[in-house]
């Protein structure tokens, strides 16, 4: 006999939660049909992106669960099946960094253009912050580019983005000062267990082994953290551009 729907999300959450995949979606399919789509969305954001990859009628959903899992070639199957707007674009700029592209940056870009077009505020903050990503071994670029982000949160009067904030503590960290630091904090208050997010701001804060043990908790593939893993262990300021000013996290 199925569970009840708010049974069912709460069994979710709390298999979500300790990472046992099997009841995650044990309890997912006992959903009925029509809230599958919303108990994927959960499952991702707590750090099942297999389930959700699985049990998603949503493309946008299986695209962003095969990203997570480092399979870009199935995100992209899944995106052709999209409709062309800004959260497809963006999600189709992530699979070509995951694939090593030279195209990433422009299509991030593009991608950052249509959402101001659509009017799409949640789009903008992830391809802002993509870009971020792109960018951030030109610092004072990344920051401007991170900016838009935190100026969305403010119109919107919403907390700021955590994997924004993440990456822009690395920038931050890069530049110099304590700034980047008190960021990182932000980003990881707000992050979701298992999260890009969350393991991108543990790394700015030079919590290796908590960081790895979050990203295997959340299945996230290395290509969302190894060249943040990297910056973190070399990160040193800028030479030649301290006191410049930096986006606020």
């Amino acid at each position: 006999m199925s569970l009840e729907p708010a049974p069912a999300f709460m069994a979710l959450e709390a298999a979500c939660a300790v990472g046992n995949l099997a009841t995650a979606h044990a309890a997912l399919t006992a959903l009925p049909a029509q809230d599958w789509a919303a108990g994927a969305a959960l499952a991702l954001h707590l750090g099942c992106p297999s389930v959700a990859a699985e049990c998603s009628p949503e493309p946008l959903i299986r695209a962003a669960a095969w990203l997570r899992l480092g399979t870009p070639d199935k995100a992209l199957e899944q995106l052709a099946q999209a409709p062309e707007t800004a959260r497809t674009a963006v999600l189709q700029a992530r699979a070509a960094l995951q694939q090593g592209g030279a195209s990433a940056l422009t299509l991030a870009e593009e991608a950052r253009r249509q959402a101001r077009m659509e009017g799409d505020a949640a789009a903008l903050v992830a391809s802002v912050t993509l870009l971020g990503e792109l960018q951030r071994l030109h610092p004072f670029t990344a920051l401007r580019t991170l900016a838009e982000g935190l100026k969305v949160a403010e119109m919107t009067a919403q907390p700021a983005d955590s994997h924004l904030l993440a990456v822009l503590a690395h920038v931050q960290v890069q530049v110099g000062g304590g700034k980047g630091r008190r960021t990182a904090k932000k980003a990881l208050e707000r992050a979701a267990p298992g999260s890009p997010a969350r393991v991108v701001a543990l790394l700015a804060l030079d919590r290796q082994e908590e960081a790895l043990a979050e990203a295997a908790r959340g299945q996230l593939a290395p290509v969302w953290w190894t060249a943040f893993h990297a910056s973190a262990r070399s990160g040193r300021p800028v030479a030649g551009q301290m006191g410049r000013p930096e986006a606020d996290g």
